[in-house]
């Protein structure tokens, strides 16, 4: 039921009601409303529980389990936030002076020295605002480094196949081409294909190790080596940071560039759109180009590293710092974890994820790439069960919504059929993922003697299967009042 539908002429909430006339005095004439705007006449009481009801029959970390592969959509301590809405930090004004901050500066300056350690890179900005800005950030660095040194003929960027969707986006929005490297069928990169590729034209790599295929890349010191023998450099999304968090650093595997999610990895709710932090890291190359600001320190003081002290800086991404309670939020997780703890998210997100391996493959499952070992996710491809039964991924997936289950990422990477990408995070229980081969095994017997019932599926929830292609060609989300 839409809120439209509770309303009644008359009803109001008089507590929410603004008002309107000494801000209307200061609106010009041409702009003012001729007629009252179109919303719901309902309580307060009516609107709170019409949201609060919404929100219960959403799937969410506080109350599924949601193996959703490279997202990493883990519960994160409530501490964290606390401490980011304290008011010292939740009340400071972005353009306060650094003396009256210095406390939220040091913050920023130690989250930098912990990400700079995890990482293994030698400088660290703050400020892209999500993922796909830091990835933004990490590629216009790599560019800026050719141009400086006059390398202008460097025009291309390789993506291997297995690469998240943004980078291919990313290159170009840098104004590189793009260049697919593929992948053998062990899920590593092609070397003999790298080979091949690499040229003066190779302006860097960008890879995510591990891969979305679930699989660490196990040549990747060699896949460094040609790339910078090329005179390329090499980028590492962080995406899939969770799998080596305190046991690998990108700067040792040769990595020049990486981006880090912090809404995945660092303590902030992930999904629903933001907000996010996406940070940036560097090797010693690319030192002189980091977005500004970010924090330096002298004589104890903290104080902001500005386009004055980094001229070659490719400048600002955003109006200030970057989302500084996003930030806060992955100081304190980092912080409470400590040294030892960031292994232990390492250690029980790859456990995790090759029990479930282990347990679904047994059941029948096919695993993707069986020689493999999971890293923090690992991919099923559901090709045969198709073939023999008509059922498909998206079949499964609508059906775990029935048994109180996210359903896991289907149809990515794209190169591999009918796929399930499963990724249960270092954060569930065993109880939990016991339950979830159950309902899996469940589904895999269903799918031998009851198709209708996973054809059919969600049969459970307040909506039913959708037509997804008529949903998307004739999607209709206004509400009409009748006539």
């Amino acid at each position: 039921m839409l809120i439209f539908e509770h309303s009644e002429p008359g009803r109001i909430n008089a507590a929410q009601v603004p008002a309107v006339g000494a801000c209307a005095a200061d609106v010009p004439e041409a702009f003012l409303r001729r007629k009252p705007l179109l919303l719901p006449e309902v309580s307060e009481l009516q609107a709170v529980r019409h949201y609060t009801r919404l929100s219960q029959r959403n799937f969410a970390i506080d109350t599924h389990f949601y193996p959703l592969g490279s997202c990493t959509m883990k519960y994160n301590p409530r501490a964290s936030n606390a401490a980011a809405m304290l008011p010292g930090f939740l009340a400071r004004h972005p353009l306060s002076p650094e003396s009256t901050g210095q406390g939220f500066l040091a913050c920023l300056f130690e989250l930098q020295e912990i990400l700079k350690d995890v990482t293994g890179m030698k400088g660290v900005s703050l400020t892209p605002m999500a993922g796909a800005q830091g990835e933004f950030a990490g590629v216009a660095m790599i560019r800026a480094y050719h141009e400086a040194r006059g390398d202008n003929a460097r025009t291309e960027i390789l993506i291997p196949r297995a690469a998240h969707g943004t980078n291919p986006a990313t290159a170009v929005m840098c104004g590189y081409t793009v260049r697919e490297i593929d992948v053998d069928a062990d899920g590593d990169v092609d070397v003999e294909a790298l080979k091949k590729a690499v040229g003066p034209q190779t302006a860097g790599l960008m890879l995510t190790n591990p891969s979305t295929l679930g699989v660490f890349d196990r040549h990747i010191e060699e896949v460094a080596r040609l790339v910078h023998g090329a005179g390329g450099l090499l980028y590492y999304d962080g995406a899939n940071l969770n799998a080596i968090l305190g046991r690998v650093k990108p700067g040792d595997m040769g990595f020049d560039v990486i981006h880090l999610n912090l809404h995945k990895t660092f303590s902030t709710p992930h999904g629903g759109g933001g907000p996010g932090a996406g940070p940036v890291g560097v090797g010693e190359r690319l030192l002189p180009f980091l977005p500004v600001p970010f924090v330096g320190e002298r004589n104890g003081q903290y104080h902001w590293i500005t386009e004055k002290l980094r001229p070659q800086s490719i400048g600002r991404l955003s109006a200030h710092m970057g989302n500084a309670g996003v930030l806060l939020r992955a100081y304190v997780y980092a912080r409470l974890l400590g040294r030892k703890g960031m292994s232990r998210v390492a250690d029980y997100a790859v456990l995790n994820a090759n029990y479930l391996f282990e347990r679904l493959t047994a059941l029948g499952y096919a695993a993707a790439y069986p020689g493999r070992r999971a890293t923090h996710e690992f991919l099923l491809t559901l090709k045969d069960l198709k073939e023999k039964t008509t059922v498909t991924a998206t079949d499964v997936a609508k059906r775990l919504l029935d048994k109180g289950f996210h359903a896991p990422t289907v149809y990515f990477p794209l190169m591999v059929p009918e796929c399930l990408l499963i990724e249960p995070t270092e954060t569930e229980s065993l109880d939990d993922l016991d339950a979830f081969v159950g309902a899996m095994a469940e589904i895999w017997s269903d799918a031998h003697t009851a198709v209708d019932v996973l054809k059919n599926a969600p049969q459970k929830l307040p909506v039913r299967r959708v037509d997804e292609v008529r949903a998307a060609r004739d999607l209709d989300l206004v509400w009409r009042q009748a006539r």
